[in-house]
């Protein structure tokens, strides 16, 4: 049980930035990178991020459909 509301709030957040992380850790290559280069690293990572931004979009869209 959280001590206020900003603190559940901000608990249900965190979750959501943590799975994206650990997404890209677990199937996306961030864990053992395998280019060299601030740049290209940098690339691999908003690349690896926007894969898994489109697939919670997929499934945003069951849990809360739109026109409702």
């Amino acid at each position: 049980m959280a001590a206020t509301e900003g603190y559940a709030i901000s608990k249900q957040k965190r979750k959501l930035i943590e799975q994206g992380f650990g997404r890209a850790k677990l199937i996306g290559p961030i864990r053992r990178v395998m280019v060299r280069g601030l740049d290209k690293v940098d690339q691999l990572f908003v690349l690896t991020m926007t894969a898994y931004k489109l697939t919670r979009m997929r499934t945003l869209g069951r849990i809360r459909p739109q026109g409702i």
